[in-house]
């Protein structure tokens, strides 16, 4: 029964990871090419530690699975956060058919961010 968990937990967290590759090379742009490699991989990941922990059964090992599964999951939405803003300041374009975007003003307009002479507003 073990084993059949942790085949289950792996192939699964692998499957995952797999897609979040396919998704970073078949997304048209930065923003949903960041959405697919930090949502997806985060959970191909916490699939593969799962199984790690499983197999393994032993307190350091389990413990250490789950210290990296939390890293993950605290680390992997600031760092999508972080570079999803600089991208945005920085003006990298979004892919055409976006339907959404919530921050429609350039940085610039805000008074965050560059002005297009690439000075830095003072604050």
């Amino acid at each position: 029964m073990k084993d059949a968990v942790t085949m289950f937990l792996m192939v699964s967290g692998s499957v995952f990871m797999l897609l979040a590759a396919v998704g970073v090379l078949r997304m048209p742009d930065l923003y949903t090419r960041m959405h697919a490699a930090t949502k997806v991989g985060t959970i191909g990941v916490i699939g593969v530690m799962l199984a790690v922990a499983v197999h393994f059964a032993e307190l350091g090992i389990v413990t250490r699975s789950i210290l990296i599964i939390l890293f993950f999951l605290i680390t992997a939405p600031v760092a999508a956060h972080m570079i999803g803003r600089s991208a945005y300041f920085s003006r990298t374009p979004m892919w055409k058919g976006t339907v959404v975007n919530e921050w429609p003003t350039p940085p610039s307009e805000q008074g965050q961010g560059p002005d297009p002479d690439g000075e830095v507003p003072k604050v």
